[in-house]
């Protein structure tokens, strides 16, 4: 199962996923992003299990759709996955420090001013 939870943070779209990004679940993704208007989306990996060929492509399918993505934080097995597959090579790949954090030698900035969370997608 895949939970996403969708923030508003000034120019740019936080969508949480927490589960696995999986065949038949990565809808969730997708529909969530395409209900914004935002020309940028952050995907916080930090809480993803998993990620097979249809999350990795549900990824490239939001670039090519001409949404500037960026993948955040994401753990060990998906930042594997996006290395085996190339992927980050074609997005933007970052990691940032937990919030109220001042670590240094973060690869991007924590976003700033999150709003309460505004809606849930969850892929049965």
């Amino acid at each position: 199962m895949l939970k996403v939870i969708v923030e508003e943070s000034g120019e740019a779209v936080i969508l949480h996923c927490i589960g696995r990004i999986v065949r038949g679940h990565e809808t969730a993704i997708l529909c969530a992003a395409a209900r914004q208007s935002a020309p940028r989306i952050i995907l916080n990996l930090s809480q993803v299990d998993a990620i097979d060929a249809a999350g990795v492509g549900a990824f490239i399918a939001l670039q090519a759709a001409g949404i500037y993505l960026e993948l955040l934080n994401p753990t060990k097995a998906v930042r594997e996955i996006l290395h085996l597959t190339r992927v980050d090579s074609l997005l933007e790949v970052c990691s940032s420090p937990l919030p109220n954090s001042h670590q240094e030698g973060a690869l991007c900035d924590q976003p700033a001013g999150l709003l309460p969370s505004q809606a849930v997608a969850t892929a049965p």
